[in-house]
């Protein structure tokens, strides 16, 4: 094995065909690295940097990374993983979130090195041609995955759209002339039915390589903004800080391996989070936002005093309230100033979660006199605060 093809597969899954890769690497020539998301989420978050990592290491090598915004195939849903239909977004939906999210990669890749393209470009295919496509697989080779299987056994419904899904992801190949497609474990079906509809088509054939899935900050299901077990790379650094720091200790070696590419050191675990938090912040921000957010991290954590910065919110500019006097209904405040739903509100209420200059609110106390809150900092969970004026 060269060491170019030793450091491009090092922590890989799989990469098939055995050899295949290789011998594209001995060619000396630039290789076409697919990676095809759908816009189903605006945010780009650290499950995806894993896949964005192994991408960028094949531009450092001097590779081209083809960037497919599955605009068209959003409009389908990717069945991968589930057991049941994905909801479809709208187009307007799709479209807001494939501007972000081309935009946000590029906190990890080089856009000089990197060809962005939408598939509708190619999919939005007059009839003929999706027959011609369509007529060059089986049904029987679409229910060789595993989601599928499971869901005919259960008797759950399959429905047409999510057969062509893993056709059109295979056409995407085809359109770009892939050399080599990445993507989660989760992936493998079609990153290896694209091969065959490379092969249909005529086309030669592509690498496979798939990376291991990182897991959430509950450091057991997969990390997902529907979860809620998700560190987004947009975030404000103090939020990716005290995000990270939650990470069971237990997953932190796989951390290290799939976003930092080595071992976690030894030590204490919270010495680790700390050091993958700062290497994180800098990494999307900068090393004086790395700093500044450890700082307020300790600030609030260590030292357990409020933030020296917050945002401010106006008891006036919220609901709940009938006048200078009068009182202000807390779950109406909390959603005002957080952004977050009142039964959120009310479920943070019920389990403690709720603060006033650090006392605790009592649960049963809907309603406090707005003369109780002016001025004074209100906290919810451990790492968001406001400070509350007339």
């Amino acid at each position: 094995m060269t060491p170019e093809t030793s450091v491009l597969t090092h922590g890989a899954e799989d990469v098939l065909p055995a050899g295949r890769l290789a011998e594209q690497l001995a060619e000396g020539r630039p290789l076409r690295v697919k990676l095809g998301i759908d816009p189903t989420a605006p945010d780009i978050h650290l499950g995806h940097v894993v896949v964005l990592n192994k991408l960028a290491e094949f531009q450092a090598h001097g590779h081209t990374v083809v960037l497919i915004i599955g605009d068209y195939t959003a409009r389908v849903g990717d069945p991968s993983g589930r057991d049941s239909r994905r909801p479809v977004l709208s187009p307007e939906e799709i479209d807001a979130n494939a501007r972000t999210f081309q935009d946000q990669a590029f906190r990890v890749l080089d856009p000089d090195r990197t060809e962005v393209r939408f598939n509708s470009e190619w999919l939005e295919m007059p009839v003929q041609a999706l027959f011609e496509l369509v007529g060059k697989v089986t049904v029987a080779r679409l229910l060789e995955r595993d989601d599928f299987s499971k869901r005919m056994a259960a008797d759950q419904p399959i429905s047409a759209l999510e057969l062509l899904y893993p056709i059109m992801q295979g056409y995407d190949s085809v359109a770009v002339r892939s050399d080599v497609e990445l993507g989660g474990t989760d992936q493998r079906f079609n990153l290896l039915f694209a091969r065959d509809v490379q092969r249909a088509y005529g086309v030669p054939e592509q690498s496979v390589m798939t990376m291991p899935i990182l897991p959430g900050l509950d450091g057991e299901r997969r990390m997902s903004k529907s979860l809620g077990n998700y560190v987004g790379v947009t975030e404000p650094p103090e939020e990716i800080f005290g995000r990270v720091m939650s990470i069971p200790d237990a997953v932190m070696p796989l951390y290290f391996e799939l976003l930092l590419g080595r071992e976690l050191p030894d030590g204490a675990p919270v010495d680790g989070k700390r050091e993958l938090a700062r290497s994180l912040v800098a990494r999307f921000y900068d090393e004086a936002a790395a700093g500044a957010s450890e700082a307020a991290f300790d600030r609030v954590h260590v030292q357990r005093r409020a933030p020296e910065e917050m945002p401010e919110v106006s008891l006036g500019d919220l609901e709940g309230g009938d006048g200078a006097e009068g009182e202000v209904h807390m779950p109406a405040l909390i959603a005002g100033a957080f952004g977050i739903s009142s039964s959120e509100a009310r479920r943070l209420l019920g389990q403690g979660g709720v603060k006033l200059d650090g006392e605790g609110v009592s649960a049963d106390r809907l309603d406090l006199p707005r003369s109780e809150l002016e001025g004074r900092v209100l906290q919810v969970g451990k790492r968001r605060f406001a400070r509350l004026s007339a």
